[in-house]
C-alpha cells in the first residue's frame, strides 16, 4: 500500500473517531483551518475544470467533506458545552463577524444557511437530477452515433471504446451527483439543529454547572455557538458553490475563468454603454463622485480590451498566414493540386461584378437555380461549380471547364445587352456584332438606350448574367454524361434504396454492378434522356439484366421502358410528331455493316456510303431547321443504336428515336425519307 493511500484511509477513520474521542482545542483550531483550506481548494479546482469528468471524484469528496464538517461540529459542540471554550478560530469568527453582537452574528449565520440551503443546494440538486435523466435518455443515441462512426471508418475500435466509456462515466457521474447533493442539503439542516442545541444546551449548562449569570451565559455561549456555525457554514458554502459549478458546466473548451473572460467580455463596445449608463446615474442624487470614477474605469477597461483584441487578431492572422506558408512548403501540399474540379467557371477581372454580391452580382444565385433545373430536367445532381477569377484571361472573357479542360468560352460586355433578331433585321438597331454562346446564333451587343427599341422591334434581349447562365446550363446538359461517375451513381442508388429497397437489392450486385448502371445512365444522358425516373430504369435493368450484360443493349431496353417520357419530350404535349424516317435500303445497309465481336458489336460502313448518308441526312435536317421545326430521325429498333453511332460526331444534337420508343397514341408524320 502506498503512503498516500494509507494517509487517506487513516484520515477517513480519524473523521469517524472525532465523533467519539475528545480532541484538544489546539487540534480543533488546526482542523478548522484545514477544513476551510480544503473547501477553498475544491472550489478552485471546480472553477478550472474543463469537463465534468475531469473532477469525477467530486461526489465522493462531497461525502467525505460533509462527514468531516459534521465530525468537527460534534467535537466543537463537545468542547463548547463541557469547557465553554472552542479555540481561537471559533472565538475570532464569533466576535469578528458579529462585531461582538450575538444577534447580528446569528442573523448572518441564518442568511448563510438560507443561501446555501434554498438557493445553491436546491438549484444544484435540480440541475443534477435533470442532467442525470437527460444523460441517460441520450445514451442510446450517442451509442448509435459511435457505432455509425466506427462502421464508416471515421474512428477505430480503440477510439470507439474510449467514447463508450466516457458516455458511461458521464451517466454514472450525474447519477452520483444527484444523490450527493442530498448530503449538502442534510448538512445545512444539521447545522441549524446543532446551533440550536449549542445555544439552548450551553445556556442551561452555563447557569447550572458553571454558575454563570444569565447575561454571562448568554454572552459566552451565543458567541461561541455563532462562531462555530459560521466556521462550519463558510466551507459548506464554498463546497456547495463548487457542486453548483460542476453540474452547471455545459459544452465548453476552457475553464470557468477562461469562459467568463472570453464570453462575458467578448464585446468591449457594450462596456461603453454600461459606462454611459453609470455616468448618467451620477446626475441623480447618488452623486457624481460615487458613479463617474467607476464609469471611467469601465470605459478605460473597454478601451484596453479593444486594443488587446485587435493585437490578438493581428497575431492570429500572422499565425494563420505562417501556417499557410508552411503548408505550401510542405511536400503534402502538392497532393491538393491533384484534385480536378468537375465543373469550373473562370472569368477575367472585368467580369468580377457579375459574381461579386457586394457589387450587385447574382451569379451564385443563378448557379443554384441551374443546379435545381438540371436536377428536375435531367435527374442529375450537378457537382459544385467552382467559380474563380483568372488574370490570364482577357478582362471580358470567361471559360467553362469540365474536369480541367476548356469546353466553352465567350466574351461579355457589361453594361450592355445581348439582342437576337426575330428573323428580320431592323436597321435602326445597331450594336457590336457577336455570336450568342449557348446556341451559336448571330446577335449584337446593344447599350441601355437601345434596349427598349430593340424589344419593341421583336428582338430577344438578355442581360450578361442571363447569357452566362444560359450558356452554362447548355454546357452542363451537353456534358452531363461526363459528370456522372460511379460515386454519383452510388448516391443516386442509395436515394432509390430508401423507398424501393427490394428493387435495389435484387439489381445490385446480383444482376449488375454500379459500373454497369453508370454506363447505362451516361448513355441516356449523352442523348439528353432524363434519368430522373430511376425506378423505371432499374426495373428495366432488372428485367433484362439476366439475359445480357451489354450496356448498349440494356440502354435500348431502358429507352423503350421510358417511351412515355421520350414521347412527351419530343412532342411537347402535341399528338403529332414530325420525323425524318430512315428508308429500307439504308436500314439494310446499316444492318449489313454491323460487326459482332466478343467485346460487343460495332458498325463499320463503307466510307463512300457513309458520306452519301451524311449528305442526305443533312439535307433533310436543314430543311426542317429552315421550316422552324426540331429535326427528329426515326429508325427501326434494330439499327437505332448503330445509326446513332454513325451520327455521333457530325449530328450529335439531332435525336435518333426508334418506333419502340414512341407511344401508340402519337401520330407520326414523315417529313422526309433518307435512302442510299
Amino acid at each position: 500500500m502506498k503512503a498516500k493511500d494509507l494517509v487517506i484511509i487513516l484520515g477517513i477513520i480519524g473523521i469517524v473517531l472525532m465523533m467519539i474521542i475528545p480532541i484538544p482545542i489546539l487540534l480543533i483550531d488546526i482542523l478548522l483551518i484545514l477544513n476551510i483550506s480544503l473547501a477553498l481548494t475544491i472550489l478552485l479546482v471546480a472553477m478550472n475544470t474543463r469537463e465534468t469528468l475531469d473532477f469525477s471524484i467530486f461526489p465522493a469528496i462531497l461525502l467525505i467533506t460533509t462527514l468531516f464538517r459534521l465530525a468537527l461540529s460534534v467535537s466543537t459542540t463537545r468542547s463548547i458545552l463541557s469547557n465553554a471554550k472552542a479555540g481561537d478560530v471559533i472565538a475570532a469568527f464569533g466576535n469578528w463577524v458579529g462585531g461582538g453582537e450575538p444577534v447580528v452574528g446569528f442573523i448572518v449565520f441564518l442568511i448563510l444557511v438560507i443561501v446555501q440551503f434554498i438557493v445553491i443546494t436546491k438549484g444544484s440538486e435540480r440541475v443534477a437530477e435533470v442532467a442525470a435523466r437527460f444523460t441517460l435518455d441520450a445514451m442510446p443515441g450517442k451509442q448509435m452515433s459511435i457505432d455509425a462512426d466506427l462502421n464508416s471508418g471515421l474512428i477505430n475500435e480503440q477510439q470507439a471504446r474510449e467514447r463508450r466509456s466516457k458516455i458511461e462515466r458521464e451517466a454514472d457521474f450525474y447519477g452520483a451527483m444527484d444523490g450527493a447533493s442530498k448530503f449538502v442539503k442534510g448538512d445545512a439542516i444539521a447545522s441549524i439543529i446543532i446551533v440550536i442545541i449549542n445555544l439552548i444546551g450551553g445556556f442551561i449548562i452555563g447557569m447550572v454547572m458553571h454558575d454563570y449569570s444569565f447575561g454571562e451565559s448568554l454572552q459566552i455561549y451565543s458567541i461561541l455557538t455563532i462562531g462555530d456555525g459560521l466556521v462550519m457554514q463558510i466551507p459548506a458554502l464554498l463546497i456547495s458553490t463548487a457542486a453548483g459549478l460542476i453540474v452547471t458546466r455545459s459544452a465548453s473548451e476552457g475553464s470557468l475563468p477562461d469562459d467568463i473572460t472570453g464570453q462575458l467580455l467578448r464585446y468591449p463596445k457594450m462596456l461603453y454603454i454600461v459606462a454611459g449608463t453609470i455616468a448618467m446615474l451620477g446626475l441623480t442624487p447618488i452623486g457624481i463622485l460615487k458613479t463617474w470614477p467607476f464609469a471611467i474605469l469601465i470605459a478605460i477597461g473597454a478601451y484596453i480590451m479593444q486594443q488587446t483584441l485587435r493585437k490578438q487578431q493581428v497575431q492570429d492572422d500572422l499565425l494563420t498566414e505562417e501556417q499557410q506558408i508552411e503548408e505550401v512548403r510542405s511536400p503534402e501540399s502538392v497532393i491538393s493540386l491533384l484534385q480536378v474540379d468537375p465543373i469550373e467557371f473562370e472569368f477575367g477581372y472585368g467580369l468580377i461584378p457579375i459574381a461579386d454580391t457586394q457589387q450587385g452580382g447574382d451569379l451564385l444565385d443563378r448557379i443554384i437555380m441551374i443546379r435545381r433545373q438540371c436536377a428536375l430536367e435531367l435527374g442529375l445532381v450537378v457537382p459544385v461549380i467552382r467559380i474563380r477569377d483568372n488574370i490570364q484571361l482577357k478582362p471580358n472573357e470567361y471559360v467553362i471547364k469540365i474536369k480541367g479542360n476548356v469546353v466553352a468560352s465567350s466574351n461579355l460586355l457589361l453594361n450592355h445587352y445581348l439582342a437576337m433578331s426575330p428573323g428580320f433585321e431592323d436597321e435602326s438597331i445597331v450594336g457590336i456584332e457577336t455570336t450568342e454562346p449557348a446556341f451559336g446564333l448571330p446577335a449584337i451587343w446593344i447599350d441601355e438606350s437601345t434596349k427598349e427599341r430593340a424589344e419593341l422591334s421583336g428582338y430577344t434581349v438578355v442581360d450578361p448574367p442571363s447569357v452566362v447562365a444560359t450558356h452554362l446550363t447548355e454546357i452542363i446538359k451537353r456534358h452531363a454524361h461526363e459528370l456522372i461517375g460511379r460515386q454519383e451513381t452510388k448516391a443516386l442508388i442509395e436515394n432509390v434504396r430508401e423507398n424501393y429497397p427490394a428493387l435495389v437489392e435484387e439489381l445490385i450486385p446480383n444482376i449488375l454492378t454500379v459500373g454497369d448502371i453508370q454506363k447505362v445512365l451516361a448513355k441516356l444522358l449523352k442523348e439528353k434522356i432524363s434519368v430522373r425516373d430511376l425506378v423505371t430504369i432499374f426495373e428495366a435493368l432488372a428485367d433484362h439484366g439476366n439475359y445480357t450484360k451489354d450496356t448498349d443493349v440494356l440502354t435500348e431496353y431502358v429507352r423503350q421502358a421510358l417511351s412515355r417520357q421520350i414521347t412527351q419530350q419530343y412532342t411537347n404535349g402535341s399528338d403529332v410528331l414530325r420525323v425524318i424516317t430512315v428508308g429500307p435500303q439504308l436500314e439494310k445497309k446499316i444492318a449489313e455493316s454491323v460487326q459482332q465481336t466478343d467485346s460487343g458489336s460495332y458498325i463499320a460502313m463503307d466510307p463512300l456510303a457513309a458520306q452519301t448518308m451524311y449528305q442526305k441526312i443533312n439535307e433533310q435536317v436543314n430543311r426542317q431547321l429552315q421550316a422552324g421545326q426540331q429535326p427528329v430521325i426515326l429508325a427501326s429498333p434494330t439499327i437505332r443504336l448503330y445509326l446513332r453511332q454513325l451520327l455521333e460526331r457530325t449530328l450529335q444534337e439531332i435525336p435518333v428515336l426508334s418506333y419502340s420508343e414512341l407511344e401508340p397514341n402519337v401520330e407520326v408524320q414523315s417529313v422526309g425519307v433518307v435512302n442510299v
